[in-house]
Protein backbone atom coordinates (compact mmCIF):
# COMPACT_ATOMS: atom_id res chain seq x y z
CA UNK A 1 0.00 0.00 0.00
CA UNK A 2 0.75 3.51 0.08
CA UNK A 3 0.91 5.06 3.38
CA UNK A 4 0.84 8.93 3.81
CA UNK A 5 2.33 9.77 7.44
CA UNK A 6 1.80 13.16 8.63
CA UNK A 7 4.02 13.46 11.96
CA UNK A 8 5.97 16.70 13.11
CA UNK A 9 8.36 14.56 15.45
CA UNK A 10 11.28 13.99 13.29
CA UNK A 11 12.56 10.98 15.37
CA UNK A 12 8.85 9.04 15.31
CA UNK A 13 7.81 10.49 11.92
CA UNK A 14 11.36 8.13 10.55
CA UNK A 15 10.31 5.49 12.79
CA UNK A 16 7.20 5.18 11.53
CA UNK A 17 8.89 5.99 7.72
CA UNK A 18 10.88 2.80 8.55
CA UNK A 19 9.00 0.54 9.94
CA UNK A 20 6.31 0.92 7.22
CA UNK A 21 8.80 0.68 4.52
CA UNK A 22 9.84 -3.02 6.05
CA UNK A 23 6.74 -4.32 5.81
CA UNK A 24 6.49 -3.37 2.53
CA UNK A 25 4.85 -0.25 1.70
CA UNK A 26 5.43 2.76 0.30
CA UNK A 27 5.70 6.36 2.81
CA UNK A 28 5.01 9.59 1.86
CA UNK A 29 6.30 11.66 5.17
CA UNK A 30 5.00 15.03 6.02
CA UNK A 31 5.06 17.47 9.09
CA UNK A 32 2.95 19.95 8.76
CA UNK A 33 -0.92 20.53 8.45
CA UNK A 34 -1.24 22.83 5.62
CA UNK A 35 1.55 20.69 3.81
CA UNK A 36 -0.69 17.54 4.66
CA UNK A 37 -3.95 18.96 3.54
CA UNK A 38 -2.27 20.22 0.31
CA UNK A 39 -0.54 17.06 -0.61
CA UNK A 40 -3.55 14.70 0.23
CA UNK A 41 -6.12 17.00 -1.77
CA UNK A 42 -3.43 16.17 -4.84
CA UNK A 43 -1.79 12.73 -4.34
CA UNK A 44 -3.31 9.29 -4.10
CA UNK A 45 -2.56 7.11 -0.81
CA UNK A 46 -4.49 3.98 0.43
CA UNK A 47 -3.93 5.28 4.46
CA UNK A 48 -3.19 7.98 6.00
CA UNK A 49 -1.28 7.92 9.44
CA UNK A 50 -2.26 11.27 11.00
CA UNK A 51 -0.76 13.42 14.56
CA UNK A 52 -3.41 15.53 15.56
CA UNK A 53 -0.78 18.25 17.17
CA UNK A 54 0.67 19.96 14.37
CA UNK A 55 2.17 23.22 13.25
CA UNK A 56 0.11 24.79 10.49
CA UNK A 57 -2.98 23.21 11.06
CA UNK A 58 -4.39 20.27 13.03
CA UNK A 59 -4.67 16.91 12.37
CA UNK A 60 -8.36 17.13 13.50
CA UNK A 61 -8.73 20.05 10.67
CA UNK A 62 -6.98 18.02 8.15
CA UNK A 63 -9.16 15.39 8.87
CA UNK A 64 -12.29 17.69 8.50
CA UNK A 65 -10.89 18.84 5.21
CA UNK A 66 -10.09 15.96 3.69
CA UNK A 67 -14.34 14.22 4.93
CA UNK A 68 -15.84 17.64 3.54
CA UNK A 69 -14.40 16.85 0.49
CA UNK A 70 -15.58 12.90 0.39
CA UNK A 71 -12.13 11.78 0.65
CA UNK A 72 -12.57 8.57 2.81
CA UNK A 73 -9.64 7.04 2.55
CA UNK A 74 -8.73 5.70 5.82
CA UNK A 75 -7.47 7.35 8.34
CA UNK A 76 -5.46 6.24 12.24
CA UNK A 77 -5.11 9.34 14.22
CA UNK A 78 -2.06 9.51 16.49
CA UNK A 79 -2.38 11.78 19.81
CA UNK A 80 -0.72 12.24 22.84
CA UNK A 81 -3.81 12.90 24.86
CA UNK A 82 -5.28 9.95 25.76
CA UNK A 83 -8.33 11.07 27.37
CA UNK A 84 -12.07 9.53 26.03
CA UNK A 85 -13.23 12.56 25.20
CA UNK A 86 -10.21 13.36 22.77
CA UNK A 87 -10.47 9.91 20.89
CA UNK A 88 -14.56 10.51 20.69
CA UNK A 89 -13.68 13.93 18.64
CA UNK A 90 -11.05 12.17 16.47
CA UNK A 91 -13.53 9.40 15.73
CA UNK A 92 -16.32 11.83 14.78
CA UNK A 93 -14.41 13.42 13.02
CA UNK A 94 -14.09 10.83 10.76
CA UNK A 95 -10.82 9.00 11.94
CA UNK A 96 -11.01 4.89 11.57
CA UNK A 97 -8.37 4.43 14.40
CA UNK A 98 -6.70 5.83 17.09
CA UNK A 99 -3.54 5.29 18.64
CA UNK A 100 -2.30 7.09 22.09
CA UNK A 101 1.41 8.18 22.52
CA UNK A 102 3.68 6.47 23.25
CA UNK A 103 2.83 3.17 21.22
CA UNK A 104 4.23 -0.06 20.05
CA UNK A 105 5.50 -0.08 16.17
CA UNK A 106 3.86 -3.46 16.27
CA UNK A 107 0.45 -1.95 16.87
CA UNK A 108 -0.02 0.21 14.43
CA UNK A 109 1.52 -2.55 12.09
CA UNK A 110 -1.44 -4.03 13.32
CA UNK A 111 -3.93 -1.43 13.29
CA UNK A 112 -2.73 -1.14 9.17
CA UNK A 113 -3.36 -4.67 8.55
CA UNK A 114 -6.51 -5.16 10.65
CA UNK A 115 -8.14 -1.86 8.33
CA UNK A 116 -6.92 -3.64 5.29
CA UNK A 117 -8.74 -7.15 6.07
CA UNK A 118 -11.90 -5.54 6.90
CA UNK A 119 -12.02 -3.80 3.46
CA UNK A 120 -11.94 -0.01 4.59
CA UNK A 121 -7.99 0.05 2.00
CA UNK A 122 -8.66 -1.29 -1.11
CA UNK A 123 -5.06 -2.48 -2.45
CA UNK A 124 -4.12 -0.88 -5.65
CA UNK A 125 -3.67 -4.33 -8.42
CA UNK A 126 -1.49 -1.59 -11.31
CA UNK A 127 -0.66 1.67 -11.95
CA UNK A 128 -0.90 3.07 -15.26
CA UNK A 129 2.49 4.61 -16.88
CA UNK A 130 1.30 5.76 -20.49
CA UNK A 131 1.14 2.49 -22.76
CA UNK A 132 2.51 0.60 -19.87
CA UNK A 133 0.58 -0.91 -16.75
CA UNK A 134 2.90 -2.03 -13.92
CA UNK A 135 0.98 -4.74 -12.06
CA UNK A 136 2.13 -4.54 -8.22
CA UNK A 137 1.04 -8.18 -7.46
CA UNK A 138 3.48 -10.00 -8.51
CA UNK A 139 5.64 -7.51 -9.91
CA UNK A 140 6.00 -6.94 -13.25
CA UNK A 141 5.55 -4.76 -15.99
CA UNK A 142 3.08 -5.27 -19.06
CA UNK A 143 3.31 -3.77 -22.70
CA UNK A 144 0.55 -3.69 -25.13
CA UNK A 145 1.97 -6.76 -26.40
CA UNK A 146 2.97 -8.96 -23.31
CA UNK A 147 5.13 -8.91 -20.30
CA UNK A 148 8.67 -6.95 -20.57
CA UNK A 149 11.73 -8.74 -18.87
CA UNK A 150 12.87 -6.83 -16.14
CA UNK A 151 15.10 -7.88 -13.36
CA UNK A 152 13.41 -7.44 -9.75
CA UNK A 153 15.29 -4.69 -8.44
CA UNK A 154 15.09 -2.70 -11.36
CA UNK A 155 10.75 -3.69 -10.88
CA UNK A 156 11.26 -2.54 -7.36
CA UNK A 157 12.67 0.86 -8.04
CA UNK A 158 10.02 1.43 -11.22
CA UNK A 159 7.39 0.52 -8.17
CA UNK A 160 8.54 2.83 -5.90
CA UNK A 161 9.02 5.90 -8.53
CA UNK A 162 5.17 5.48 -9.65
CA UNK A 163 3.62 4.92 -6.02
CA UNK A 164 5.36 8.37 -5.18
CA UNK A 165 3.13 9.53 -8.30
CA UNK A 166 4.17 13.05 -8.65
CA UNK A 167 6.71 13.32 -5.68
CA UNK A 168 10.24 12.81 -6.08
CA UNK A 169 11.95 10.44 -4.14
CA UNK A 170 15.50 10.11 -2.96
CA UNK A 171 18.40 7.93 -3.68
CA UNK A 172 18.16 6.99 0.61
CA UNK A 173 13.98 5.74 -0.32
CA UNK A 174 14.48 4.20 -3.17
CA UNK A 175 17.44 1.98 -1.64
CA UNK A 176 15.28 1.68 0.89
CA UNK A 177 12.70 -0.08 -1.47
CA UNK A 178 15.35 -2.21 -3.09
CA UNK A 179 17.14 -3.34 0.03
CA UNK A 180 15.15 -2.59 3.25
CA UNK A 181 15.36 0.40 5.38
CA UNK A 182 19.40 0.03 6.67
CA UNK A 183 20.71 -2.01 4.27
CA UNK A 184 24.26 -1.37 3.62
CA UNK A 185 24.49 -0.50 0.16
CA UNK A 186 25.57 1.93 -2.40
CA UNK A 187 23.47 4.69 -3.42
CA UNK A 188 25.73 4.80 -6.99
CA UNK A 189 23.61 1.15 -7.62
CA UNK A 190 20.35 3.42 -7.54
CA UNK A 191 22.05 5.12 -10.43
CA UNK A 192 22.63 2.04 -12.62
CA UNK A 193 18.69 0.95 -12.11
CA UNK A 194 17.78 4.34 -13.05
CA UNK A 195 19.80 4.49 -16.31
CA UNK A 196 18.78 0.92 -17.29
CA UNK A 197 14.80 1.62 -16.41
CA UNK A 198 15.40 4.88 -18.67
CA UNK A 199 16.54 2.65 -21.32
CA UNK A 200 13.55 0.11 -21.27
CA UNK A 201 11.17 3.00 -20.50
CA UNK A 202 12.14 5.60 -23.26
CA UNK A 203 10.43 3.72 -26.28
CA UNK A 204 7.26 3.23 -24.61
CA UNK A 205 6.87 7.06 -23.57
CA UNK A 206 7.64 6.86 -19.59
CA UNK A 207 10.92 8.98 -18.40
CA UNK A 208 12.84 9.24 -15.63
CA UNK A 209 13.61 13.27 -14.61
CA UNK A 210 15.64 13.75 -12.01
CA UNK A 211 15.52 17.40 -9.54
CA UNK A 212 18.99 17.91 -8.38
CA UNK A 213 19.33 17.64 -4.32
CA UNK A 214 15.91 16.20 -4.41
CA UNK A 215 15.08 13.15 -6.51
CA UNK A 216 13.43 11.28 -9.01
CA UNK A 217 10.37 11.09 -10.36
CA UNK A 218 8.49 9.64 -13.34
CA UNK A 219 7.00 10.82 -16.07
CA UNK A 220 4.64 9.51 -18.98
CA UNK A 221 3.52 10.46 -22.42
CA UNK A 222 -0.57 10.03 -23.21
Amino acid sequence: MRITVVEDNEGLRKGLTYRLQDEGHSVDALSDGLEASSFLGQEESDLVVLDINLPGQTGLDVLRDMRARNDHRPVILLTARGETEDRVVGLDAGADDYLVKPFAMDELVARVRALSRRGAVAPRRSIALGALELELEPLQLIAPDGPLDVPRRELSVLSALARSSASAISKTQLLDAVYGAGADADEKVIEVYISRLRKRLAPHGVSISVKRGIGYSLEARG
